[in-house]
């Protein structure tokens, strides 16, 4: 038996294991806080007591809250995830962009998939501190590794979301040539990616353009030319694809 039980070990990845790094966390939360002008830090609490950043933007008589869901192993400011949290607050969403559990910076993605509960936990703490600001509507604004997450929380949260922009969505692990689809999803969805994205999101495109249908709301967007991964150069299409969705859905 203990022969069997250490052969089953060893056969599993060892970044199956690992453990979300809270010390890269606070790198980031420490390096970033003291530069944030537009919004303000806030910190959610965990079962587990782990408090994570969150940045806060109001908008002027808000149309919606929007939780903002980063990619892997960066911060709730970074880059495209920075534009996005602080654009849509011009056009009438509240914002709030939140870290999300991250790995050591040598972890393979598919390590992220033992941490979507938590993931998954912290997007619920989000769409209550939304809440209890006053946002009746909220909706989830995510990106890669964020959308990932996202979908697992729309999946078991399903009166929850008012809508979701899903931008950037990848593969499923260990499935290059499949597709994250929206099937059972009941908010209007946006599929948004860049037409020279990632090949592990182009590949899955037109299957999930085809779950979306049934949904009028729903859409999926390809930006062009030249749109990468991060929007990069092309910040200014992705926030009006954003805002033109949310601004539709009722």
């Amino acid at each position: 038996m203990r022969a069997w039980l250490i052969s089953l070990l060893l056969a599993v990845s060892g970044s199956a294991f690992a453990a979300p790094d809270y010390a890269r966390e606070k790198r980031w939360d420490d390096e970033i806080t003291p530069d944030i002008v537009i919004g303000d830090p806030v910190y959610l609490t965990q079962k587990n007591r782990h408090k994570f950043l969150g940045i806060y933007t109001e908008a002027d008589k808000a149309k919606m809250g929007l939780v903002v869901v980063h990619g892997v192993g960066i911060h709730p400011d970074w880059g495209m995830v920075g534009t996005l949290r602080q654009r849509l607050p011009e056009h009438g969403y509240a914002t709030l962009s939140i870290q999300m559990p991250i790995l050591a910076v040598d972890a393979k993605p598919e390590a992220y998939a033992a941490h979507f509960s938590e993931a998954v936990e912290r997007l619920q703490l989000a769409v209550a501190y939304l809440k209890g600001k006053g946002h009746k509507r909220i909706a989830v604004v995510s990106h890669s590794m964020g959308s990932r997450m996202s979908h697992a929380y729309m999946t078991r949260n399903p009166v929850e979301g008012s809508a979701w922009a899903a931008l950037g969505m990848p593969a499923p692990f260990g499935k290059p040539d499949g597709a994250i689809v929206y099937d059972g999803i009941k908010a209007p969805v946006l599929d948004l990616y860049g037409v020279n994205d990632l090949a592990q999101v182009l590949v899955g495109g037109a299957q999930r353009k085809a779950s979306l249908k049934g949904n009028a709301l729903s859409r999926q967007v390809v930006i062009s030319p030249d749109t990468d991964h991060f929007f990069a150069n092309h910040e200014e299409a992705m926030v009006k694809a954003v805002k033109e969705f949310l601004d539709n859905v009722k």
